[in-house]
């Protein structure tokens, strides 16, 4: 009789949900397994209560499996029981829909090496309008580890380049950051060279624009970043956030104060700094335990 009615929901999953093949195959073999849990159990699927779902669950957890999994089984049997109740089967609640999905498993941020940054900043072709602009960027994104955000709203006035420093006025923290020689260097020659060529109104106060001399965007950054990423041939997802993220790593493995980070960064809360101190500390002890001779062997 549960073999039929699986095949039922199996149906009500092609039919009603409209799921693909490979959602389909998922939930019913999530199903599958669920099931022979309760039954080797003894417990009635129609009978099984909220605390039971919670250990199975829970035991997955245990052995290892991902979050994504996880919580995929756990909509799997959320959906399972919705149709049981579709079906008539005297189930007053859905006993699955008080149990919390995990947070999803959080991907460590992409770091480049300080020579895959080197490639990066000098794949701009400087001898161009275009890509004077653009190693402008890059340089400024990576000197001061700003938000891309923040990145397209800096003035002109926010930049002092006598002294080396920029002042973000973006997000919720307003900060001054200081700023690199060659980044200095770098703006200088955009601004000096190649800005009073792109842009229309003299009056413009936005720092970097487009080669129609309209504000950068988000997108607009996103797309150069991403071309050069590919030119330079580093085997890595690069996006904006991951210079950001390269300025922290490299300066904390340098010695800087994670609480100086945290105020370069504009993060509010010191929490969120420290995944790169949870970063750095993992990267050590994985070249610790490949190259140290004892640390091999055991």
């Amino acid at each position: 009789m549960m073999t039929d009615f699986k095949e039922r929901f199996g149906e009500y999953l092609k039919k009603k949900k409209k799921v693909s093949e490979n959602t389909l195959n998922s939930y019913l073999r999530d199903i599958e397994q669920f099931l022979e849990y309760l039954d080797g159990r003894k417990i009635s699927a129609k009978d099984v209560s909220g605390d039971e779902i919670g250990k199975y669950i829970f035991g997955l957890e245990s052995r290892g499996r991902s979050k994504s999994s996880v919580n995929r089984m756990l909509s799997s049997i959320r959906c399972f029981y919705r149709f049981m109740n579709l079906e008539g089967e005297c189930l007053v609640v859905n006993p699955a829909s008080g149990i919390k999905s995990s947070k999803p498993d959080q991907k460590a941020p992409e770091i480049l090496t300080e020579n895959e940054i080197e490639m990066l900043l000098s794949a701009p072709d400087q001898t161009e309008l275009k890509g004077c602009r653009d190693r402008a960027m890059l340089e400024i994104l990576y000197a001061t580890g700003i938000r891309v955000s923040e990145l397209v709203e800096l003035r002109v006035d926010d930049v002092n380049l006598q002294v080396g420093i920029l002042h973000c006025r973006g997000g919720k923290n307003e900060r001054i950051i200081p700023i690199y020689d060659e980044a200095v260097r770098a703006v200088k020659d955009y601004i000096d060279r190649v800005r009073s060529m792109i842009i229309i109104d003299f009056n413009e106060p936005v720092l970097f624009t487009n080669m129609n001399g309209s504000p950068m965007t988000r997108q607009g950054f996103w797309k150069i970043i991403k071309t050069y990423a590919k030119q330079t041939g580093i085997n890595k997802d690069i996006t904006p956030q991951t210079l950001r993220h390269s300025f922290a790593a490299h300066l904390l493995e340098n010695g800087a104060q994670l609480n100086d980070i945290k105020e370069m960064l504009g993060h509010s809360d010191i929490s969120s700094t420290q995944m790169y101190a949870r970063l750095v500390k993992q990267k050590y002890k994985n070249s610790y335990s490949h190259f140290h001779p004892k640390a091999r062997r055991a």
